[in-house]
């Protein structure tokens, strides 16, 4: 076997896998969907529309869509006349931007938590969003320095008979989620600052879960997860883990499920938990709706709870 004909079927190899982990993909998301199907149903659907409510739909049903894409979009450029050398630079972009959409509407989440941890701070506001724009803006002039690249790297390999457009990754193509990964870094150190700071004490009182404590525990676990998926898809690109490049579909499966869950839990916690002067109280589901407004006849003061409430505590 000469050096071109086993070049071409490293290749080959490369673009197959793909076709099989984007199913993969779209199987776990339609599996986490069926399995938070019901809380969906009980703890989102009866809400009035919201920017919360809004945000967990648009990122619960855009991760389902942006999976299916991936499985239609694959699929059909394996078919003979398909693919071409614009179409294959085309939809690379495409592909990324899609993906991004769907992080940077998680980030604005992450940005509400974050600002609703920190006593609704203006000026961490102010400072997450000039970062977040900043990452936008690195996200899209590396998109763009790799889009103009992109027909020269796969010239050579657009005419062979592949399984779709050619799965090769050269040049600065590693960076294009590097600004994403240190403002997840971030939040990640927001987050961990804040939970350093809260004693221990204050987050379980009676033995029950505080809605604080579930934002810092979620904010956690979501700043970690999405982190180290961050730098194992830049990984991948630039070749350290031997690893082949599987596609976007498991990177979109789990930032949908990583979030929808992580927003779940906050109403899950909000919907058993009545604040009432400061302090949380565990009601039986019959009384709860049964507390009077603030300032009410009967004087009770329904408090914020250090501030937590509203669309920035529920998102």
């Amino acid at each position: 076997m000469t050096n071109k004909e086993s070049q071409y079927l490293a290749l080959y190899e490369a673009n197959l896998i793909p076709l099989r982990v984007c199913l993969v993909g779209f199987t776990w998301g339609l599996h986490d969907y069926f399995l938070t199907i019901e809380d969906e149903v009980h703890h989102i659907w009866p809400q009035k529309l919201n920017f919360a409510k809004f945000m967990f739909l648009w990122i619960r049903y855009y991760t389902l869509a942006i999976l299916l894409f991936d499985v239609i979009q694959i699929h059909v450029f394996t078919l003979p006349g398909v693919t071409s050398d614009n179409v294959c630079v085309a939809m690379d972009s495409i592909i990324r931007i899609v993906s991004a959409i769907s992080l940077w509407s998680v980030e604005i989440i992450m940005q509400l938590r974050v600002y609703a941890l920190y006593n609704c701070s203006k000026r961490v506001a102010l400072l997450n969003a000039v970062l977040f724009l900043g990452s936008i803006a690195g996200f899209m002039f590396i998109l763009v320095h790799n889009a103009q690249r992109r027909r020269a790297v796969i010239a050579s390999a657009i005419a062979l008979p592949l399984p779709g457009c050619p799965s090769i990754h050269t040049g600065i193509e590693w960076a294009q989620w590097v600004p994403a990964t240190i403002y997840e870094g971030i939040l990640f150190g927001y987050a961990l600052c804040k939970t350093v700071q809260t004693n221990a004490a204050q987050l379980r009182r009676g033995g029950q879960i505080s809605l604080r404590s579930v934002l810092l525990r979620d904010n956690l676990v979501y700043f970690f997860g999405i982190a180290c998926i961050l730098v194992f898809n830049n990984l991948m690109v630039v070749g350290i883990t031997h690893i082949p490049w599987f596609s976007y579909g498991p990177f979109h499966a789990a930032v949908g499920m990583l979030t929808t869950r992580m927003m779940l839990n906050v109403h899950k916690a909000a919907n058993k938990t009545t604040f009432i002067s400061g302090s949380e109280l565990e009601l039986p589901a019959t009384t709860t709706n049964l507390l009077p407004s603030a300032g009410g006849a009967s004087g009770w003061n329904v408090a914020q709870n250090s501030q937590l409430t509203g669309a920035s505590l529920r998102a």
